[in-house]
Order: C-alpha cells, then sequence, then structure tokens
C-alpha cells in the first residue's frame, strides 16, 4: 500500500496520514460562493482536493472514501446580483432571482470543473439545503454558552473556547490588535462573529427562535460537515486564505458544539495564485475565469497541468510560456498513448510522489522519465489516473497522420543529400514549423510531432 505523508496545517508538521476508519475515510472541502464566475485561482483547491481523492480512492478503495464539497448558496453577493436584475426591470420576485442566479452558477461551475478533468465529490450540499441543521446547532451554542443572542443576531463567544488561534497560530488578543473586525455595540468582544443575522422583508430569510433571518457564514460548513461526516472525520481543505477566520471559526463552534468529537484530524490548505508573477486582480487587468481561457482554446487539460506543475504548498503562477510548454507536453504525451491499451497499471513512482505531501510537481516529473522510457502503456494508465484522457484522446489533441508527410521529407533529405540542393527540405521544414509542427530527424529517420500552436489547417498546402 502506497504510504501517504500529508502536511497539517494545526500541527505544522508532515505526518503520516492515518484514516479514523480505513472502511469509512472522510473529506471536507470548502466549495465556492456560487456568485459568478469561478475565476482561475477558485480552480486551484479544485484540483489539489481532485488529485488527493483520486489517491485516496485507489489506496483505499472508491467505495471507502466520502468527499463532500458544498455550495455556498445564501450570501449578500447573491443576494445583490439579483436585486441588480429587479432593478434593472426584471418583474419576478427577489427570491426567484436568487434561484436562478444560483442555479445559473452552478451550471457554470460544474461545467469548468468538468472541462478541468475534476470529479465531482461524493456529496455536494447546498447551504440552504441545511438551515434547520444550522439553527439546531446554533440553539446548542447558546445553551452550552458558547453563543448569545444580541439585536437579532447569534454571535459566537470566541473567548469561550480556550484553543482560538491555535490553527493560524496567533493569539485573540493579537489578532484584535492587527485585524479589520466588524465593530457592532451589539458585540460582547470584537473577535465575536455573527452565527444568525436578521433578514428584512427585501431579503432571503428563515424563521428561527431569534427571528426571520439567515446563516453567518462559518456556521453552513460546521453544519454541513457534522451531517454528512459525522463529529469526527479525517480531512479538510481549502485555500489558504480560508485558514482565518472561516476554518479558525468553523473549528470553535464545531468543538464547543460537538466536543465528543475531534472535527477534522488533518487540515490543508492550497496557497494562491499569481499570474505572470504578479497577484491576480481586476486593477492589473490579469484576472480572468477558467471560462476565459476555455473560451479562448485553451484546453482544460492544459489548465490541469500547469495547476499541477506546482507543488499545492507553494505559491503558483499562471504564465503564457508554462501554458505552451503544457500543451506540448500534453500533445507529445498523448502521440505517444494514442494507441497504448488502456489496462496498464499506475506508475509507483508517481503514486510515491503524491504520497509524499501530494506532490504532483515531482509525480510530472516521473512522467518525464516514464515517458522517455517508453511504456506507454504504463504512461496512459497513470495519464487517466492524474485527470488526463480518462476518455481517451482529446478532440484538441487527435494525433493527424503525419507519417506520409515524414516519409516524403525524409526521401527529400536523402534526395538532398545527393544532390547537395538542400532548399527543398528547408521549405517543407519551416511550413511544418509555421503549422506548429516539431521535426525531429535522426540518421535512418524522421519523426513530425505536433507541438504549440499545432493547426492542422496550414499542413493542407503540403498535401
Amino acid at each position: 500500500m502506497t504510504t501517504i505523508r500529508l502536511h497539517n496545517t494545526k500541527t505544522r508538521l508532515k505526518e503520516d496520514f492515518v484514516p479514523l476508519d480505513p472502511e469509512n475515510l472522510r473529506m471536507y472541502v470548502c466549495g465556492p460562493t456560487v456568485y459568478d464566475r469561478a475565476h482561475l485561482g477558485n480552480a486551484r483547491p479544485v484540483l489539489v482536493f481532485d488529485v488527493l481523492y483520486r489517491l485516496l480512492r485507489h489506496v483505499y478503495g472508491a467505495d471507502h472514501v466520502t468527499y463532500v464539497r458544498n455550495f455556498t448558496d445564501v450570501d449578500d453577493k447573491i443576494n445583490a446580483t439579483a436585486a441588480a436584475r429587479k432593478a434593472a426591470g426584471d418583474p419576478r420576485s427577489l427570491e426567484a432571482l436568487i434561484q436562478e442566479r444560483t442555479e445559473e452558477t452552478i451550471g457554470w461551475y460544474h461545467a469548468d470543473m468538468d472541462a478541468l478533468g475534476a470529479l465531482r465529490p461524493d456529496h455536494e450540499p447546498r447551504a440552504t439545503e441545511w438551515i434547520g441543521a444550522m439553527v439546531a446547532m446554533i440553539a446548542d451554542l447558546i445553551a452550552k454558552g458558547h453563543a448569545y443572542e444580541a439585536e437579532g443576531h447569534v454571535l459566537f463567544r470566541v473567548r469561550s473556547y480556550k484553543h482560538y488561534g491555535a490553527l493560524s497560530g496567533r493569539s485573540v488578543d493579537d489578532m484584535i490588535a492587527g485585524a479589520r473586525v466588524e465593530v457592532a455595540p451589539f458585540k460582547e468582544d470584537p473577535m465575536d462573529f455573527v452565527l444568525w443575522k436578521p433578514s428584512d422583508e427585501d431579503l432571503p430569510g428563515w424563521d428561527s427562535p431569534w427571528g426571520v433571518g439567515r446563516p453567518g457564514w462559518h456556521i453552513e460548513c460546521s453544519a454541513m460537515s457534522h451531517e454528512l461526516l459525522g463529529a469526527s472525520f479525517d480531512i479538510h481543505g481549502g485555500g489558504i486564505d480560508l485558514q482565518f477566520p472561516h476554518h479558525e471559526n468553523e473549528i470553535a463552534q464545531s468543538a464547543c458544539a460537538h466536543p465528543e468529537g475531534g472535527f477534522a484530524t488533518y487540515w490543508l490548505h492550497n496557497e494562491m495564485l499569481q499570474v505572470e508573477g504578479k497577484k491576480m486582480s481586476k486593477s492589473l487587468g490579469n484576472f480572468f475565469t477558467v471560462r476565459d481561457l476555455l473560451d479562448q482554446g485553451v484546453p482544460g487539460e492544459v489548465i490541469r497541468f500547469v495547476m499541477l506543475s506546482t507543488h499545492y504548498r507553494k505559491p503558483m503562477d499562471w504564465t503564457e510560456k508554462k501554458r505552451d510548454e503544457a500543451e506540448a507536453t500534453l500533445r507529445k504525451w498523448y502521440a505517444q498513448s494514442e494507441q497504448a491499451l488502456d489496462n496498464g497499471q499506475v506508475y509507483e513512482p508517481v503514486l510515491a510522489a503524491l504520497g509524499d505531501d501530494l506532490n504532483t510537481a515531482s509525480a510530472i516529473a516521473e512522467l518525464h522519465q516514464l515517458s522517455r522510457a517508453d511504456d506507454l502503456v504504463t504512461l496512459r494508465a497513470t495519464l487517466s489516473f492524474l485527470g488526463f484522457m480518462e476518455d481517451g484522446i482529446p478532440s484538441w489533441a487527435v494525433g493527424v497522420d503525419l507519417g506520409n508527410l515524414a516519409d516524403r521529407l525524409y526521401a527529400l533529405r536523402v534526395e538532398a543529400i545527393s544532390t547537395k540542393n538542400f532548399a527543398p527540405v528547408d521549405a517543407m521544414k519551416a511550413a511544418l514549423a509555421d503549422a506548429g509542427v516539431e521535426v525531429r530527424v535522426s540518421k535512418t529517420s524522421v519523426e513530425l510531432v505536433p507541438s504549440v500552436g499545432f493547426d492542422p489547417a496550414k499542413l493542407e498546402a503540403l498535401k
């Protein structure tokens, strides 16, 4: 069995992964707030934990792993988008417009993440489906003295949980001194956070003991993870931007509501994404969504490859150079694997790399070695395991039969060696290069390999 070691944010150590129950392994990852298209940074945790999910299923068996990733469909940004549509003249109710927006956005999200080769989780709970569980959890926290009602709000009493700050490594007093916290006159302490807030008649709301309102963000994940995975589960993951306050608050309220459990044993956080060495932002003009790239013709497999080329705990820099190199590499590997039987075993060095704190960069380096070894059956099986070419060679990489052109170029070369006139050879090589075809020449053969910018239409002139 492949040994798995993971860097646990909670302990700041790389630890052997020992599941609570090898027959019932459980993982929760914070999902998107569904108010708009997923940007490129949103895709990174999806792909990181998709690879971990695949590894866990491979090692422990698909029937023994449960993966939950939620949809946050209660949010002020969703409300604002729906209100803007209504203000623009849409006659439907705000509730109907909110429902339309969330359904639309979830559909976009599924389509975009599917295009990246990400497996769907076993459960994708929506926050609106679990309001009852959230209300019950909040009431329990009040009863235990960990939360209090104030002016229609319910707030978590942070200082009632003595381990608050352990995940992020900061004390409550340090957080108050350095953090931007919401100042409200009804708070007992500046660090106390909202579990429930009131809704007026223009906003979505649900009945509760504290009046019509809606849940705070943090309580959603605590309630849904408990309902679907129990008071103790194995792995909780998400982007490093969620470590504080979201995950810190999750731990506090879950530990206080369910002291009999341990909540999550291992915490994994992926680092952030940059574009050409800079933080992605609209103000810099380097902000784009996954759909933007797909619509520009960037294959989902290429996006996936670039993402996995960097270890998840390091900042990932998206560059045009990496994109081109990824496309060229995948074209080469797909061309190699096209005729291979789909019955191979996953390459053990790749499994070992992933077992070492999900080192996808090292796994890709091992794939390069495997490609050079020409073990095509194993290459194809390993690519499929990593989320590439699971349904065969993708349409964008379907090989064009370049054999005839290779034979013609070889014949021209043989003739040129005899006549000392290499002009026809050079002309054909230039035309092939213009079509995005790499020419590899040896003493006995010519090999043509589709590369970056491959355009089969440009080969028509050579036929």
